[in-house]
This record gives C-alpha cells, sequence and structure tokens, in this order.
C-alpha cells in the first residue's frame, strides 16, 4: 500500500508541474517552463529512489545501457556497402513489380478481354 502512495505522490507532483505551468499564466515562459521541469524532475526521482518499482526500472537501465556497450557497431565502409544493396534490391523489385503489372495488364485487358487501346 505505501508503494501505491508513493507513486500515486510523484505522479501527483509531475501533475502539479503541470497545473503550475498554467497557474503562472501571467509570468515569463521561462518560469512556466521550470514549473513544469521541476515538478517532472521531483516526480521522476521520488519514483525512482524511493519506490521498488522504480528502483527495478532503474536497474533495468543500467543493465540496457551495458548490453548496448556489447554491441558490435557497423563501421561506415559496411553501412554504406549494405544501404546499397538495399537500394539495388528495391529498383530489381520495383522494375519486376512494374513488368509483372504490364505483362497482366497485356494479357488480360488485350488478349483475354479483347479491350484494344488506341
Amino acid at each position: 500500500m505505501a508503494e501505491k502512495i508513493k507513486i500515486a505522490f510523484a505522479l501527483l507532483l509531475v501533475a502539479a508541474g503541470v497545473a503550475g505551468f498554467y497557474l503562472l499564466s501571467d509570468q515569463p515562459m521561462i518560469l512556466r517552463v521550470l514549473a513544469v521541469g521541476a515538478g517532472v524532475i521531483a516526480g521522476v526521482l521520488l519514483f525512482l529512489r524511493l519506490t521498488e518499482l522504480g528502483g527495478r526500472f532503474g536497474e533495468f537501465c543500467r543493465e540496457s545501457w551495458v548490453e548496448l556497450g556489447k554491441v558490435v557497431w557497423p563501421s561506415r565502409k559496411e553501412t554504406v556497402q549494405m544501404t546499397g544493396v538495399v537500394f539495388a534490391f528495391v529498383v530489381v523489385m520495383a522494375l519486376f513489380l512494374f513488368l509483372t503489372d504490364k505483362t497482366l495488364e497485356w494479357v488480360l485487358y488485350d488478349l483475354v478481354l479483347g479491350w484494344k487501346r488506341s
């Protein structure tokens, strides 16, 4: 139950920041944006630091960052080569589909139905 209260309070802080944006409508925009930012930061910090769910989420993010570091990213040369392969495949498929369409159009309209175009 205490966990749900903490999460609700974190959401309330975010909502208070958004409400502050509208309540400070006669103030400069920077203050209004800071109100939203303060509410969001306070809510997120409360969620991440004081709730079990936030702790698990933080741990998941840390583990994801470590896994991201293990990824072997392609070099620039490999990226350019694979992009070229994709473009060539798209051109070949477009040509194939165009020829298939025109062939079927000729067979159906000219040969089967006899609708000669002038």
